[in-house]
């Protein structure tokens, strides 16, 4: 991100203040399927959801997936969500995620985690590079890194959904290929899944 200082112009600061409200954590949604009256935390989640570009909802996970064993991700690509049931359905979460550029550059399909790294390092695939020619061979872990701090693997080869330190790519369409999630859900998602989690992009 840069360290240039925000003008202090309306239209600026609305734009600051609406990205901030994109970054905040809470955005991820904590419900259980025990018919509980929802929360004030899932009302605020409604009320920001609806201020995002991305317009997500919560969904059901019987319409995707015959069972949640060993847990289940769905990455809505229209909506740029990503939604995570966990193996006894008594954890969902709802995360903004950005997707890929075009659809020559979107998959979907199953396919599901094959490895997990914190504190990935990064190569850019053949094609990338053949796009961009500037790029570097190899992004080492850290703050330059477009992989953030966590990756997860899919059985895909060069697809993985990780973070990003670049926070303006979530809700847009601004990747090569992969799902990109705030550092801050990336990580708690990588603490929930586990090798074998189901993973559906529609």
């Amino acid at each position: 991100m840069s360290d240039k200082p925000i003008s202090n112009t309306s239209r600026r600061a609305f734009l600051a203040g609406g990205a901030a409200l994109l970054a905040t954590p809470a955005l991820a949604q904590t419900s259980s399927y025990n018919g509980a009256e929802t929360t004030e935390n899932e009302r605020d989640l409604t009320e920001t959801v609806q201020r995002n570009i991305s317009s997500f909802r919560s969904l059901d996970w019987q319409p995707y997936f015959s069972n949640t064993r060993n847990g289940a991700i769905l990455v809505d690509i229209d909506s740029r969500a990503v939604h995570y049931w966990s193996e006894d359905q008594s954890i969902y979460k709802l995360y903004p995620s950005s997707v890929p550029l075009t659809e020559d550059l979107t998959r979907r399909g199953r396919t599901s985690v094959v490895k997990k790294v914190e504190g990935p390092s990064w190569r850019p695939t053949p094609s990338m590079l053949k796009r961009n020619p500037e790029w570097p061979p190899y992004v080492g872990p850290g703050p330059d890194n477009p992989l953030g701090t966590h990756a997860l693997y899919l059985s895909w080869t060069y697809y993985r959904i990780h973070g990003t330190h670049d926070t303006r790519k979530i809700g847009r369409r601004s990747s090569n290929g992969c799902i990109g999630l705030y550092n801050e859900h990336i990580a708690e998602l990588f603490a929930m899944t586990k090798v074998g989690t189901q993973v559906l992009l529609i």
